[in-house]
């Protein structure tokens, strides 16, 4: 019998490790806001965390397209990659 682990695509964990990495430093950031108490110092770990948030989700994407991208279409990838863009555009402030 095979373990559920071999069976898992390298690009799934290498997406759920960069999501897993993004909740550590969101927790942490949480834990440094209390322990600063301090408003002005929780809005700079704050505006941090705005860079941190994107950045994940632009790299888990491009990740899960690579590994998809043997399977799919140009076309396909083309329009997943404009979502993406129009994500980005519509977040931005």
């Amino acid at each position: 019998m095979k373990s559920w682990l071999l069976t898992i695509e390298t690009a799934v964990l290498v997406m759920v490790g960069l999501r897993v990495l993004s909740g550590l430093i969101e927790l942490t950031a949480a834990g440094m806001m209390l322990r600063f108490n301090n408003v002005e110092k929780a809005v700079g770990i704050n505006a941090i965390l705005a860079i941190i948030g994107p950045t994940v989700l632009v790299t888990s994407i491009a990740v899960g397209l690579i590994g998809i991208s043997d399977r799919i279409s140009m076309t396909k990838l083309a329009l997943i990659g404009g979502g993406v863009i129009l994500i980005l555009l519509g977040i931005r402030r």
